[in-house]
């Protein structure tokens, strides 16, 4: 275990939990390409005094974020209407005003966007991977190429005016280098704008045992605590936050300038059962890396008794989540031969450092297997209530969190087995 500065505050981040070496999780190959795979030390620790959860190495941004990036925000109905409901609370709260200006930041495919796009209303999204801002321009979306910070913002403001609203979904918890950000919204933020952002939520991943939301895009864990410290240091005081049920529990960051505006209630309660349950406590975050280590084994031991059965096995969803969990645990396609994904641009490559074959989830009943390993969970009930043929037909879905169990029926309520 090591220790590093915080790249928030310069404070000690001690290390918690080591993932060992690991590919990037979008980097997938392939078949035959037998180039060296670029590797990086997966490592957890939180800073002593700000309490920021982060990496202990930070991977190059220009490695992670590129013209082939894959993912797609509106790969999922659940997520589109997620975001359909964002943009309805944006039109709502600032319709009538004419000098409204909304800017996501890493808007990716415009599944946000579009609909501010088709009501008329000024807007910009600052997308640096060119293949997926190629189809948010495709829907009408106005997008800026380039990685958001003080000289964009200030490009962005001398053409545009100042923000009222600066949101991002998924997005600040990919950047190490926050300072940056944080001096283009105070280069862009109007006085009385609000800066709303959403990431995955420590609370959840530490109670979830959710580690495979750790990997290299995900450099920070926040916590209603650390946003807050994070806000002060630049100016800015967190007004509020919402808790959100996608990916697998996220929270919604309202930043605004310092006071600006009133601290809800929400705030307070938050940071008080932060504090309740011991989130930030070194012991607590000891027996989350324990809990990681115990899913470790026992999902390879559950692998490597259904390959003895000689039961056929695949995995349901290619995402950046399983490549933690594939190359922590060492499996490959011995014991999943295959992972079904409905993302074309991932079908028919080989999944990072794994090399296990992704196929289309189209061919899923073709026959049907005997157990799927469901490594998209956090879309568990949008794929099991569509795939309802696979346990009719006997098969069974096999999750890992928050420990190795059974999905006992559609669209919810595990069972332990």
């Amino acid at each position: 275990m090591t220790s590093k500065p915080c790249t928030i505050c310069r404070g000690p981040v001690r290390e918690f939990h080591d993932f060992g070496m690991q590919p990037l999780s979008d980097a997938f190959r392939r078949p035959g390409d037998d180039s060296e795979e670029y590797l990086f030390r997966l490592a957890v620790g939180m800073c002593g005094d700000c309490t920021m959860v982060q990496l202990m190495e930070e991977v190059d941004r220009d490695k992670m974020f590129h013209e082939s990036y894959p993912f797609v925000s509106g790969g999922s109905a659940g997520m589109r209407a997620h975001f359909a409901g964002v943009a309805g609370r944006f039109l709502e709260n600032t319709t009538g005003r004419g000098d409204d200006f909304v800017v996501e930041l890493g808007s990716n495919d415009g599944t946000m966007l579009s609909h501010l796009a088709e009501a008329g209303m000024h807007h910009l999204g600052v997308e640096p991977s060119a293949g997926v801002a190629r189809l948010a321009v495709d829907k009408g979306v106005r997008v800026l190429g380039d990685f958001f910070e003080a000289e964009s913002a200030a490009r962005i403001r001398a053409e545009h005016g100042p923000a009222t609203v600066i949101y991002a979904a998924n997005t600040l918890c990919h950047i190490p280098y926050l300072d940056s950000v944080f001096a283009g919204v105070d280069e862009l933020l109007a006085p009385e704008g609000i800066m709303v952002f959403e990431d995955p939520y420590l609370g959840d991943i530490v109670e979830k045992t959710s580690f495979d939301q750790i990997y290299d895009e995900h450099f920070y864990l926040f916590s209603a605590r650390s946003v807050g410290a994070l806000a002060q240091r630049h100016g800015l005081e967190l007004v509020d936050v919402e808790s959100l049920p996608v990916h697998g529990g996220e929270v919604r960051y309202t930043l605004a300038r310092r006071g600006a505006r009133e601290v809800s209630d929400a705030v307070t309660a938050m940071i008080a059962a932060e504090e309740r349950s011991g989130l930030t406590e070194p012991a607590t975050l000891e027996a989350f890396s324990q809990r990681v280590s115990g899913i470790r084994r026992d999902l390879v031991a559950a692998l490597t008794d259904l390959r003895a059965q000689g039961l056929t096995v695949v995995g349901y969803g290619a995402t950046a989540k399983s490549a933690t969990v594939l190359n922590m645990c060492g499996i490959g396609p011995d014991l999943v031969p295959r992972i079904l994904d409905n993302t074309t641009a991932k079908q028919g490559l080989l999944t990072p450092g794994s090399r296990i074959p992704v196929v289309d989830s189209a061919t899923f009943s073709d026959p049907y297997p005997d157990v799927a390993v469901l490594f998209a969970w956090n879309h568990a009930r949008e794929i099991t209530t569509r795939e309802t043929g696979f346990l009719k037909a006997g098969g069974r879905w096999l999750l890992y969190v928050p420990g190795v169990h059974e999905m006992s029926e559609p669209a919810g309520a595990p069972v332990r087995v």
